[in-house]
């Protein structure tokens, strides 16, 4: 529950909970505004159906919205993701098949600031000039990152899938610039039926597969060369095998995608922790939503 504040003045009833947890889902699946959140629900009947609004006078606006994602933040939305995560597993569907580890880089507005400005920043400094409603729309918490040779600018969701049903079972949220490897521990999924690990050329390390043989586990990272130190045949043929499993990932990213596109609608990295989660439960959800419709069940 998500219970709001009382207040000396009084004002309306809140809505309920459910009713508002409903809203964030349709918003995050869609990647909707919480203006485009009001207005959708004002001319879309299927929208109030499903947030139990069918017969309400009134429905929540763009503040009301705002104002209760603010309030559950990032525990909240991970609360969801718990959530979910429990009943995709008390539908039987477990973590099979082996864990694919990867990253996605999640997009948030660039911010055009002059040379003086960065190094104002960077050293955790405010710009004088900067008038409080400039403040409050610049994100000084997204960094910048190179990736294929081009630039991007924002937020970094690491995540673990199972190989088999393709659900997120672990995620970490950072910010752009901080390298995949660094979440490998933090997303590494135990409970897995499967001993096999898969990730991409951005995970190897000597400790990181000593620690894997250690355990147990099976090291299906993907092979990188070296300068003056080209992998082998034998290596490539190896990173070509890994690859047509480990690019199951690439499939939840597709996914996440098509709601709407990544790109953020907020400032700063608390926020945007909340909406990466909530990109992660949304798209579980849509998962379960998808197996029992195909009639898919847990074996």
């Amino acid at each position: 529950m998500a219970p709001r504040p009382v207040s000396a003045q009084g004002g309306r009833p809140p809505y309920p909970t459910e009713t508002m947890v409903r809203i964030l889902v349709v918003k995050r699946l869609y990647n909707l505004s919480d203006e485009q959140m009001e207005y959708q629900l004002l001319d879309r009947m299927s929208y109030k159906r499903f947030c139990g609004l069918a017969n309400a006078t009134n429905v929540p606006d763009r503040t009301t919205v705002w104002t209760f994602e603010n309030r559950i933040g990032e525990a909240g939305a991970k609360a969801l993701f718990d959530g979910v995560s429990a009943q995709l597993l008390q539908k039987g569907f477990i973590a099979r098949g082996g864990q694919i580890i990867d990253a996605t880089l999640v997009p948030a507005p660039k911010q055009h600031n002059r040379r003086g400005e960065k190094e104002l920043i960077e050293q955790g400094a405010m710009p004088a000039s900067w008038r409080p409603a400039k403040r409050r729309q610049k994100d000084l918490d997204a960094t910048w990152t190179k990736k294929h040779g081009k630039s991007h600018f924002g937020y970094k969701l690491s995540i673990n899938a199972d190989k088999k049903y393709k659900i997120i079972r672990r995620l970490e949220t950072d910010t752009a610039s901080t390298h995949d490897s660094q979440h490998f521990d933090n997303v590494f999924d135990t409970r897995n039926t499967s001993r096999d690990v898969y990730a991409d050329r951005g995970y190897p390390s000597e400790q990181r597969e000593a620690w894997l043989k250690e355990n147990g586990f099976r090291n299906r990272i993907q092979r990188k060369g070296k300068r003056n130190k080209p992998l082998s045949e034998c290596q490539q043929r190896r990173n070509k095998r890994i690859a047509k499993t480990r690019a199951r990932v690439e499939h939840v990213f597709g996914a996440i995608e098509q709601m709407g596109g990544k790109l953020l609608r907020t400032i700063g990295q608390e926020r945007a922790n909340f909406a990466m989660t909530m990109m992660a439960a949304c798209y579980n959800l849509k998962r379960l939503v998808y197996f029992r419709k195909a009639g898919i069940e847990a074996f």
